[in-house]
């Protein structure tokens, strides 16, 4: 592999205090004080350590409230960010109660109160963020719990088993998991996109060659099925009934951005391939092109309408974490990203005069104002852009189980796991139930994401 971290473009700091804002991120205290309010105020949000609650989850699922179990899967994965780029433990035995309570009876992030919502997609965000622990050096659970790589290596070894490998669509990964769930026949690039990046940073972190072959494999099926094109444009998804070939033009940043950072990891793992560095280069180009006009993060499905989904507007702090985090796996690349991710966070911490005391963050960073909007994925998005304009600060990237990791694996994690093949045929209720998804993904511009706020 790559050595870890060569010295990286600087990123000028002095001088981005922005007049008018309610926050300053002119210097490294100033970036740390921002990131630690922001923080603050995203976690009032959060109600699962409070007595009666259950840890982990945000309000919902609808129409419980706003967020659907994944989201706060994602958010423990911006903390797990946050104290490393900052220093800040303020939340660490809050983040590892929720990563652990989560788990699920066989300690793979499939827990039984949320089948009915249940995505290739919801699991891959939690195991992701477990990987992040991993790679973080994040403090390890007790020796009597499941440890962070080997829960990211049972979500891995649930998706890679044959059972969600199908011959439709010559095969690809379904965006439900359950046979019943609507959505079953939906494959997406967001669930394939998952496990992508987990596969390419587990073939990192452990040098196994499994996981860097699955991951060739899930990227030679986006190209092959077009759900990725020719010009590096990743489409939402298709469905089975047409063999894929119905496919959802809906672009979203996060699709791009979770396949950029496992493209680096490729690249990384391979020592600097040709193929991986050409294809790389290739996406980061066409991410940055279509999802940072003026340099500034901008969600083009549904930002101009303000039509985005509760889950959409959370999309924009990933895509500033891993694309920091990029310019640390590939190095050679910090001197594209880097002046983007400053342009943007600037822009974003514009939007944080909002409701609570002034400060509250909003959702269109290129209006450079408060828009009205508030919410987790607010708050997570501006924290994400802020807190990872240190990403040189920790001195080095991401940990390998060879350059200092501590969690321990387990290469058979994830074989307890419910299949779900026990449930019974798809009836045509059920395929009727999944077809009015289908009528209304093609029934309009704004059908091309409703899924998204379907039996999520």
């Amino acid at each position: 592999m790559l050595s870890p971290l060569p010295r990286l473009a600087a990123v000028a700091l002095v001088g981005v205090d922005v007049a008018n804002a309610a926050y300053s991120i002119a210097t490294v205290a100033d970036i740390k004080k921002t990131s630690a309010d922001i923080a603050f105020d995203m976690m009032q949000y959060y109600k699962g350590n409070l007595t009666g609650q259950t840890p982990g989850i945000l309000p919902g699922p609808p129409p419980a409230g706003d967020y659907y179990w994944w989201e706060a899967g994602a958010m423990w994965g911006a903390l797990i960010d946050y104290w490393r780029f900052t220093g800040d433990a303020s939340y660490n035995d809050v983040i590892t109660q929720a990563l652990l309570w989560q788990v699920g009876p066989g300690q793979d992030y499939m827990p039984l109160n949320v089948t009915a919502s249940l995505g290739n997609d919801d699991q891959g965000f939690w195991g992701m963020t477990a990987m992040t622990a991993a790679e973080n050096n994040f403090p390890n659970p007790p020796a009597d719990q499941p440890q962070w790589l080997g829960l990211a290596q049972a979500v891995f070894n649930t998706q890679a088993n044959p059972d969600r490998h199908d011959k439709t669509c010559n095969g690809g990964l379904r965006w439900q998991i359950p046979p019943l769930n609507n959505g079953y026949n939906y494959k997406n690039s967001i669930a394939n996109g998952c496990f992508f990046n987990l596969g390419a940073r587990l073939a990192r972190y452990t040098g196994n060659k499994t996981y860097a072959d699955w991951a060739e494999t899930t990227w030679d099926w986006m190209r092959g099925v077009g759900l990725m094109d020719d010009n590096y444009s990743i489409h939402d998804g298709a469905h089975v009934e047409t063999n894929c070939t119905d496919i959802n033009n809906a672009q979203f940043s996060y699709n791009s951005g979770v396949f950029v950072l496992g493209a680096a990891h490729m690249y990384n793992y391979t020592d600097g391939s040709p193929v991986w560095k050409d294809r790389l280069d290739k996406l980061l180009n066409a991410t940055l092109v279509r999802f940072f006009p003026d340099n500034i993060a901008f969600e083009p499905a549904c930002e101009d309408q303000m039509s985005c989904t509760t889950d959409m507007l959370s999309f924009k702090g990933y895509v500033h974490r891993w694309l920091s985090i990029t310019t640390q796996i590939a190095p050679y690349t910090a001197p594209v990203i880097l002046p983007v991710l400053k342009t943007s966070a600037e822009a974003a911490v514009q939007t944080c005069t909002g409701e609570q005391n002034g400060r509250m963050c909003g959702f269109s960073w290129k209006k450079k104002k408060y828009d009205g909007s508030h919410g987790v994925g607010q708050q997570m998005n501006v924290l994400g852009a802020v807190s990872s304009l240190l990403i040189e600060q920790p001195g080095k990237a991401p940990v390998t189980n060879s350059t200092g990791g501590t969690s321990k694996g387990n290469p058979n994690a994830g074989s307890q796991s419910d299949s779900f093949t026990h449930d019974k045929p798809v009836t045509t209720a059920d395929k009727a139930g999944a077809g009015i998804v289908t009528f209304l993904l093609a029934a309009s511009t704004l059908g091309t994401f409703v899924w998204m706020g379907i039996g999520k």
